[in-house]
C-alpha cells in the first residue's frame, strides 16, 4: 500500500466531461483524462483492504458484489500511486483481456463493493483501469503476444461480441488456431453495433481486433452461422465450436405495430445509427430521429443510449417513458440520479426527458402507416414520429441453436458451472448461456469457456476460470 492515508488525504475525482450542450454536437468520446499527478492520487486512495471485496465477484443473497473477472484492483491501484504503470498493466491484463472496453462501459460493480465507499466515496476504479490501458496503448506498452508453438487444434467461435472475443483471445494465446465467425460486416458484436461511438469509439474496438489478428486470430465477417449448411461445415471442420451469439431476442411489444413505420427496438435503432454514423451506410429515413418527436420506452443503458443518439441525430423532442414510479429510482438522499443522456436532454430541451409511472396504451398513425403519436394509459397523447422500445431481452435467438442442434429455452442449456451443450463439441458462453448481462460478465464467461474447451482439447488447462 503506497499511501497509507490516501483515502483520508485525497477526495474522489472522476474524469472530467465535456459540457452536455457541447458534446451532443458530435459523436466524439466526452470523458477527458486527468493529469498524471491527479491519477496517482486517485490510485493512492485505495485502502488495500485485507479482504478486497472490489475484486471478489461473489454472489450473496442473489446479488453480485465486486468484479466478476476478479481484477487485482488493489495491486494496480498501488502501482498507479507509485508511478509503475508497466507493472500496473501486467497485473491488469492477468485477469481482463479488454480493459479498454470495461473501462468505458462497465457500470463498475467493483466500485459498489469498495470499502472506501461505505463512509465516503469509492475509489475511481474504472477510471484508473482505463488510464492504465490507454497509457499502455499510447506508450507502446501493449505488445503483440504470439504463442511459441501451435497445438494443431482448430476452434470456431461464432459471434464476435465480448464473450466471443475473450474466448478467442484466451485460446489463441494457448496455441490453438481460432477463427471468429461474425454475421455482420464488422466484428465486435454488441460492442460495435449496440453501444454508440461517444461511449465506446469504434476505433478502440478495431484497434483490439487488429491486435488479435496480428497475434494469430482469424476473423470472417458476413457469414451467418444460422444457416444449416454453415453450422454443419463448422462442426465437421473444427475440433470445437463456441457459440457466443448473445441474447438479442427482444421482449414482445404488447402493441399492434402491423403496417406501421417508425417503430424500432432499442438495439435495432442503435445498430442502424452506428451503420450510418461510423460506417457511412444509407439508412431509411424512418429509422432516423432527425426532426422527429422521439419516444423511448424503457430504462437502463440501452434506453439512455437511444436518448443520447436521438439528440445527436437532431430530434425535435425526446421523451423517455418509465413504467415504474419515480420513488423506485431515488437515491438514499432523496435525489434522482441522472446519467449522461438525461443531462444532455436537459441541456438541449431544458428538462429531464423521463416520465415515470407511464405506459403506452395505443399507437396513432397517419397516411401510409406512418406513426404520428402514442397514447398513454393515463389518456395523454404524445406526438411521436419515432417510437423506440428499449425494454430488455427475452433470450437468445432460436436460429443458431436450431442450426447446431443445441437445446435452449430463454438461454442454451448447460450443466451448472459448465459451458458444454448437449452437442458433443459445441460449447456456449456469454449472454447466450446466462441471459442478457454486462460486458464484464461476458468477458468472464468467454474466459471460462475457453478454459473448458482447452481442457476438452488438451486433456488439461492452465487457463484461469473466472466464473
Amino acid at each position: 500500500m503506497g499511501k497509507i492515508t490516501g483515502f483520508l488525504d485525497y477526495s474522489r475525482r472522476d474524469n472530467a466531461q465535456r459540457l452536455p450542450a457541447e458534446r451532443v454536437e458530435n459523436w466524439e468520446e466526452f470523458h477527458l483524462p486527468q493529469p498524471d499527478t491527479e491519477r496517482a492520487q486517485q490510485g493512492g486512495r485505495c485502502m488495500n483492504c485485507g479482504t478486497p471485496y472490489c475484486q471478489a465477484g461473489m454472489l450473496y443473497n442473489g446479488a453480485v458484489f465486486g468484479c466478476p473477472l476478479h481484477n487485482l484492483i488493489p495491486e494496480w491501484n498501488d502501482m498507479l500511486w507509485s508511478g509503475n504503470r508497466g507493472h500496473a498493466l501486467s497485473r491488469l491484463l492477468k485477469t481482463n483481456n479488454f480493459p479498454e472496453f470495461t473501462g468505458r462501459v462497465c457500470p463498475a460493480p467493483c466500485e459498489h463493493a469498495c470499502i472506501c465507499g461505505l463512509y465516503g466515496d469509492a475509489v475511481t476504479i474504472r477510471d484508473n483501469e482505463l488510464c492504465v490501458i490507454e497509457d499502455a496503448f499510447s506508450s507502446g506498452g501493449v505488445k503483440r503476444r504470439r504463442p511459441p508453438q501451435w497445438s494443431g487444434k482448430k476452434i470456431a467461435v461464432v459471434g464476435s461480441g465480448p464473450a466471443g472475443l475473450a474466448a478467442a483471445d484466451q485460446l489463441n494465446h494457448r496455441g490453438h488456431s481460432v477463427t471468429v465467425i461474425e454475421r455482420e460486416a464488422y466484428p465486435g458484436g454488441l460492442l460495435t453495433y449496440g453501444i454508440p461511438n461517444m461511449k465506446l469509439p469504434k476505433s478502440v474496438i478495431m484497434r483490439r481486433v487488429s491486435l488479435m489478428t496480428d497475434e494469430g486470430v482469424s476473423f470472417v465477417t458476413g457469414v451467418d452461422a444460422a444457416a444449416p449448411e454453415t453450422a454443419r461445415r463448422l462442426t465437421e471442420e473444427y475440433d470445437a465450436v463456441i457459440l457466443c451469439c448473445g441474447a438479442e431476442q427482444p421482449r414482445p411489444l404488447g402493441l399492434d405495430t402491423a403496417g406501421l413505420t417508425g417503430v424500432l427496438y432499442g438495439t435495432e435503432y442503435l445498430k442502424v445509427a452506428v451503420e450510418r454514423q461510423a460506417f457511412r451506410l444509407e439508412i431509411p429515413e424512418s429509422a432516423l430521429a432527425n426532426g422527429k418527436d422521439v419516444v423511448v420506452i424503457g430504462t437502463g443503458d440501452t434506453a439512455s443510449d437511444c436518448v443520447a443518439t436521438a439528440l445527436r441525430q437532431g430530434c425535435k423532442s425526446v421523451v423517455q417513458l418509465v413504467r415504474r414510479p419515480k420513488e423506485d429510482y431515488l437515491a438514499a438522499d432523496g435525489s434522482l440520479p441522472a446519467d449522461y443522456a438525461h443531462e444532455e436532454a436537459a441541456a438541449v430541451f431544458g428538462a429531464d426527458p423521463r416520465r415515470f409511472g407511464t405506459q403506452v396504451q395505443s399507437l396513432v398513425s397517419g397516411e401510409a402507416g406512418a406513426l404520428t403519436a402514442v397514447v398513454t394509459a393515463q389518456g395523454e397523447t404524445l406526438p411521436c414520429g419515432l417510437l423506440i422500445f428499449a425494454t430488455g431481452f427475452s433470450g437468445c435467438e432460436e436460429t443458431v441453436c436450431r442450426a447446431f442442434g443445441v437445446e435452449q429455452s430463454d438461454a442454451v442449456f448447460t450443466d451448472a458451472h459448465r459451458f458444454c451443450t448437449n452437442v458433443g463439441k459445441v460449447f456456449v458462453a456469454g449472454d447466450m448461456r446466462r441471459g442478457a448481462s454486462l460486458v464484464v460478465w461476458a468477458i468472464a464467461e468467454g474466459r471460462t469457456a475457453a478454459a473448458e474447451v482447452d481442457r476438452f482439447l488438451s486433456g488439461y488447462t492452465n487457463l484461469v476460470q473466472s466464473v
